[in-house]
C-alpha cells in the first residue's frame, strides 16, 4: 500500500464506519426500535463492502501488478518459473480481485525461489 491518497481515503472510510457503529451503541443504549438498528447496520455493512472493494480492487491489484515487473525483470525467460510467470501476467488484466490476494502471495514465493536462482547463476 503506497499511494498516499488512496491510503488516506482508506482510513476516511474506516473513520466513518467506526462512527457508524458508535452511532449504533447509542441507538441500543438508547433503546432504539430493531429496525432502526436494522437498517443502520445494513448502512455498515455496505460500508464495509465498499472498503473491502476498496481495498482488494485499487491497493491489491496495485501491489500485484508491482510484483509482476519486479519478478519478469528478475527472470529473463529462462528461470524455474517463467511459465507461471507468463500465465499470470497475462491474466491479470482480467483477473478476478478475489484471486489477487492470493496470486500476491504465489507471486512473493516466486520472487523468494528467483532471489536463491539468480544468486546461483552468479
Amino acid at each position: 500500500m503506497r499511494d498516499e491518497k488512496e491510503l488516506k481515503n482508506l482510513k476516511k472510510q474506516i473513520h466513518y464506519l467506526k462512527g457508524q457503529l458508535e452511532g449504533i451503541e447509542k441507538m441500543i443504549d438508547s433503546g432504539r426500535s430493531s429496525n432502526e438498528i436494522y437498517v443502520q447496520s445494513r448502512a455498515v455493512e455496505g460500508g464495509v463492502q465498499r472498503l473491502i472493494y476498496n481495498l482488494l480492487e485499487n491497493l491489491l491489484r496495485k501491489e500485484l501488478a508491482e510484483k509482476i515487473v519486479k519478478v519478469v525483470n528478475e527472470c529473463p525467460g529462462n528461470c524455474p518459473d517463467a511459465e507461471k510467470i507468463e500465465v499470470i501476467k497475462k491474466e491479470f488484466p482480467v483477473m478476478e480481485f478475489k484471486k489477487v490476494a492470493t496470486i500476491i502471495k504465489e507471486m512473493e514465493e516466486i520472487e523468494n525461489r528467483l532471489k536463491k536462482y539468480n544468486q546461483k547463476e552468479k
